[in-house]
């Protein structure tokens, strides 16, 4: 400060106790009372030198203190949140907070400045962290007022309410927004967690009209997995129930977008995502196999392993070309439900597995060719092909020959052939980087196959198929090329991921999500977005992002392995994204899909109210003007027609501080002294003067 003000006070350091000093003043008291009654001429003398000896016991001093003044100080929480970049009302913010500073430097305050953005954590504009911490840095007693400059959208406003006691300041609002605004908004109000499979559920959805939004029919895309969109119309205000059945097992992610109308204020609540945990009831797996051998216990071990597998076994162990002369009567065998299993209840299953079939007359051409429909209905076929697949009774032979992948050349290849990854298997997830892909034991046994479709994931040294997979209408095939993947399951020569592979195999053929060859997903997690492409193409092309604010824009994705390309969204807004590439397209919400800061986004000065009135304040509307800024007393109503006021402090900071006696010791003793001889010398003359007059009056 470059100039300063002085100010004083007196302060008293007797020299006795005070206790004695008051009996004194109380004796003066009485003395002067008597002299005053007998008249005596001198009672004010005698009273100056009995309170000169007070004052010079009771030992007055003087304090000067050379004081700076303080600046006031006029707090502004600025709302700085997503929600501020709706409409005007950035621009607004702008504009009163240059109004605000120039009021501030026109009242000689000082102005301090606190910026409140998102919260990290998706709960909306949250402000009285803000206020306790600035409150903290400003010196209660230069604070002349607190300005907000926002919509309203305070996440927090109880707990400002009760912040009003540590104030004694005005706070008042300065709302941005228009009053004409409107929106529209998407809530879900019912879905399920979990569901079943193949069984019907219901979404409930509501669409709320915000503001004066004009009255018409509202629209939702309904979208699972980033498919095409379904379209559905609801009026708004009224709920909408929406049938859904999921195909397969994991979440399934269904996203909901509202059509934005021209003038809306913002489609960040136009969406909705639902995660929905698919669980698989049971798991329905035939499994025919056309004579007992070794890998018999394997597919049994395998598919009973899994609680959720119901599994229905055939071995035929008496074909019609076997004869031991045993009556039919006498036999305790199952009959082959033929008519049941592949007409009937065929659909009920998930797959169907021919393990060393062979043709013998128990299925005759009209039951696989049943077979063959249900695969192009989208069922699930694995073929397990043994030495009779190279023979006149081969499954290639019968209608389901026509659907599967592969053909038999005749050929039985018997001795060692070492199974590894083609070029296609090191890409496809059914045997992506399967354990120890190169130190594998060896089988046994092949069947030499003609590849007429699909792709060959596994294959000798010399390239014949050993294991083909193709997709064929709706459904899926698989053709494993020999009987002897039960090697790997006793280990032999080392062994190899049986249970990994047929695991993997399986499930593929059910469709689970995880193991499409030609897929893109994204996870949302740590505040990024990380997208992976699985595809059986040795490169892929540009990703392309389309944020929850519409914008559009690309990134490059990087090979992460065979088959695997990867990309990272670094941190941006909460929302939906979607990722879309050739003719894949998935969705990812980072955060909310509709962020609690948009869930009401219409200017409201309604929570803010109770907060600036009981302070004496108010909320002033930006697009009315800009108020003048006036200064108030402490307790008095801050806030008129046409203006806000502040409360000015008067803080000052002590520079320098001097404490004299009031007069000296010796003074007041000789001004005590001085009244009792004036006093003496008055009563005296007073006396003479009696006497005189009395003695002419005798005469």
């Amino acid at each position: 400060m470059t100039g300063g003000m002085t100010g004083w006070q007196i302060f008293f350091a007797p020299w006795v106790p005070m206790g004695l000093i008051w009996v004194l003043a109380g004796c003066t008291i009485m003395v002067l009372g008597v002299a005053l009654w007998r008249g005596l001429a001198g009672w004010v003398l005698r009273g100056l030198a009995l309170v000169s000896i007070l004052l010079a016991l009771a030992g007055p001093s003087v304090q000067l203190e050379t004081r700076d003044p303080l600046p006031d100080v006029l707090l502004a929480l600025v709302d700085d949140s997503a929600s501020q970049s709706l409409g005007p009302r950035l621009g607004q913010s702008q504009q009163a907070l240059r109004w605000l500073r120039e009021a501030a430097a026109s009242a000689g305050a000082e102005l301090v400045l606190r910026r409140v953005g998102d919260d990290a954590e998706g709960r909306g504009t949250l402000m009285a962290a803000d206020l306790d911490a600035a409150l903290a840095e400003i010196p209660a007693d230069q604070l002349a007022g607190v300005v907000v400059i926002g919509d309203g959208a305070v996440e927090d406003a109880g707990q400002l309410t009760g912040r009003v006691a540590t104030l004694a300041a005005p706070a008042h609002v300065l709302l941005s927004g228009v009053r004409t605004a409107w929106d529209r908004r998407l809530s879900v109000a019912e879905a399920p967690r979990f569901a079943v499979t193949g069984e019907e559920i219901t979404l409930r959805l509501r669409v709320e009209a915000l503001g004066p939004a004009p009255d018409q029919p509202a629209e939702i895309l309904l979208s699972i997995d980033g498919a095409a969109p379904t379209r559905h119309q609801v009026a708004a205000g009224r709920d909408l129930t929406l049938p859904l059945t999921l195909t397969h097992g994991g979440e399934t992610l269904v996203h909901l977008a509202l059509t934005p109308l021209d003038g809306e204020l913002t489609p960040r609540n136009n969406q909705a995502a639902i995660r929905i945990n698919g669980i698989r009831d049971r798991l329905r797996v035939l499994l025919v196999t056309g004579a007992p051998h070794p890998g018999t216990r394997t597919w049994r071990n395998l598919l009973k392993s899994d609680a959720s597998v119901d599994l229905v076994h055939f071995t035929i162990l008496r074909p019609p070309d076997k004869q031991d002369g045993v009556p039919v009567n006498e036999l305790s065998l199952i009959p082959f439900p033929t008519q049941d299993l592949f007409i009937e209840k065929i659909d009920e299953f998930d797959l169907i597995i021919f393990d060393r079939y062979r043709l013998r007359g128990i299925l005759p051409g009209i039951y696989l060719e049943s077979v063959r429909h249900y695969v192009e209905d989208g069922g699930a076929v694995l073929v397990a092909a043994g030495p009779e697949f190279s023979g006149a009774e081969s499954l290639s032979r019968s209608p389901l020959g026509d659907v599967l992948p592969a053909r038999p050349t005749g050929r039985v290849v018997e001795g060692v052939v070492q199974p590894e990854l083609s070029e296609i298997g090191l890409r496809h997830p059914v045997t992506q980087a399967l354990d120890g892909a190169g130190n594998w034991g060896p089988w046994l046994r092949h069947q030499d196959l003609d590849v007429t479709g699909g792709q060959v994931v596994m294959q000798s040294p010399e390239g014949a198929a050993l294991l083909a997979l193709d997709r064929v209408g709706d459904g899926r095939v698989a053709l494993l090329g020999s009987d002897q993947v039960w090697l790997w399951a006793r280990g032999y020569q080392g062994g190899g991921p049986q249970l990994e592979l047929l695991r993997r195999l399986a499930h593929w053929m059910m469709g689970e999500p995880e193991l499409e060859e030609e897929a893109l997903r994204a996870v949302a997690k740590n505040g990024q977005v990380v997208i992976t492409r699985q595809t059986l193409a040795p490169s892929v092309g540009d990703l392309m992002v389309i944020g929850p604010d519409g914008g559009r824009f690309p990134i490059e994705m990087q090979p992460d392995g065979p088959g695997r390309f990867t990309a990272t969204l670094p941190n941006g807004p909460a929302g939906v994204y979607r990722f879309s590439q050739d003719d894949q397209s998935v969705v990812a919400v980072l955060g909310e899909a509709a962020p609690l800061e948009f869930a009401a986004p219409l200017a409201d000065p309604v929570p803010l109210t109770p907060f600036v009135t009981e302070t004496g304040g108010r909320v002033w509307r930006i697009e009315d003007g800009m108020p003048r800024l006036r200064p108030v007393r402490v307790d008095q109503v801050a806030a008129g027609r046409g203006w806000i006021g502040y409360t000015p402090r008067g803080a000052y900071f002590s520079r320098d501080l001097r404490v004299a006696p009031a007069l000296p010791r010796w003074v007041w003793l000789l001004i005590a002294a001085g009244g009792m001889l004036a006093a003496w010398l008055w009563e005296g003359r007073a006396r003479t003067a009696q006497r005189a007059g009395s003695g002419s009056t005798n005469i």
